[in-house]
């Protein structure tokens, strides 16, 4: 496929060129603009500096569809500049885009714009007809403000929903400055700054959408797999939590290695992400290697194999005390009996205090309590349930269990 190249028509004068221009960096700019607050107000003020108007109103559809909520108003001459999400901000009436009757709100020319899908040309607010503008010769006569020109475009997306209008007042001549009507190529260029704001703003509600979204299913996946231990549960939204404080008290912190650390907020963001999915994995674990009572559990309590090994050092005590009885009656020794029964009930006695202290130790929950026998610190190393060595403060002894069993999964 062939392309013939465009005839050369008429250069573009100075004014148009520089109008070009200006759009094409307010698209850019709303392109890359993702805070919703500053998006709104980039989206007034470009509209304002293009088409050179005075003063001007954003509005947005609140979350019922049924009024236009004032959202950021700016007035040059009046040095007026209102965000209605800062706290100091007036609290300003919603434009209602229907009556009690549940009727279309036809004499308000912002909600008028809104139902139609329409843009709205007023030359001169106090001889138009059909609008009322009771509410605009109030402020005009309390300020000493002179409302003349409006220009009232609907904001729709890409699938012609609506977003919000755009309101501008008082177009200036560039020249002397003096207050005209809105051109109708100011007209278009307003509607064509609408068109991108709304495809803006609703590429910036659907990344939010998206990112909650997304939070709300990491926080899902940490809550199940918090929920499948009750010995580690809320272990998940801790670690975000105790993150996030960590960090913040970092980027407050004036003094030592942290005076010069900072974290943006995407950078912020980021972390409490990473929080969440720190244990992301344990989603597939296997539930009998999370969900542990104790430390030796694994499908069935692994403590059993621990009685069993016991038992085998007691039936060996045994055969070892039956032996030696054996030898001692072969050698006609039989007044050596009182000392091997009393050796082999010692043993029994050891290995049942020895039990007794392998229990506590083992259990989850007393993970952060080290446990002391005889007020001294005694401890148990179990290697692979083959050895244990124990420590006491008048003897130390080192005995090997040995076992015949097969090692345990």
């Amino acid at each position: 496929m062939t392309f013939c190249p465009l005839p050369h028509g008429p250069s573009l004068d100075e004014e148009t060129s520089h109008l070009i221009d200006q759009l094409s960096e307010i698209g850019i700019a709303l392109s890359a603009q993702r805070e919703p607050r500053q998006l709104l107000n980039l989206i007034l003020r470009g509209a304002k500096n293009i088409l050179n108007a005075d003063a001007g109103t954003l509005y947005l559809v609140d979350e019922t569809q049924k009024a236009l909520r004032f959202e950021i108003i700016a007035n040059d001459t009046l040095g007026i500049f209102i965000d209605e999400a800062t706290p100091q901000s007036p609290a300003l009436p919603p434009v209602a885009l229907y009556d009690d009757q549940g009727q279309p709100n036809t004499t308000t020319v912002a909600a008028y714009a809104a139902l139609n899908s329409c843009t709205v040309n007023i030359p001169d607010a106090y001889t138009a007809e059909g609008f009322d503008f009771t509410g605009t010769r109030k402020f005009d006569a309390r300020t000493g403000y002179r409302s003349h020109s409006f220009l009232t475009v609907p904001m729709k997306n890409h699938e012609n929903e609506l977003i919000g209008v755009l309101q501008l007042i008082n177009a200036k001549n560039p020249q002397d400055g003096e207050i005209i009507p809105f051109s109708p190529r100011s007209q278009r260029l307003a509607e064509s700054l609408a068109s991108q704001a709304a495809i803006a703003l609703s590429n910036n509600r659907l990344i939010e959408e998206f990112r909650r979204l997304f939070e709300s299913f990491i926080e899902l996946i940490a809550e199940a797999i918090d929920n499948k231990s009750p010995y580690t549960g809320t272990h998940c939204r801790r670690v975000p939590e105790l993150t996030m404080m960590l960090a913040e008290a970092a980027c407050r912190s004036s003094y030592g290695i942290f005076r010069d650390f900072t974290m943006t907020d995407e950078e912020l963001y980021e972390l409490r992400i990473a929080g969440l999915l720190h244990d992301c994995g344990k989603v597939t674990t296997p539930v009998h290697v999370i969900d542990k009572a104790t430390k030796l559990e694994t499908i069935f309590d692994r403590i059993h194999l621990l009685d069993t090994r016991f038992e085998v050092l007691k039936r060996d005590a045994e055969l070892e005390l039956m032996r030696h009885k054996l030898a001692a009656c072969e050698a006609g020794t039989p007044e050596v009996m009182p000392a091997l029964e009393a050796e082999y009930h010692a043993k029994l006695a050891q290995y049942d205090d020895d039990r007794n202290f392998c229990a506590p130790a083992i259990s989850a929950v007393n993970l952060c309590a080290p446990k002391t026998r005889n007020g001294c610190g005694a401890s148990v190393n179990i290697a692979g349930l083959t050895a244990t060595t124990k420590k006491f403060p008048s003897s130390a002894t080192t005995r090997s269990i040995t076992s015949p069993l097969p090692r345990a999964p």
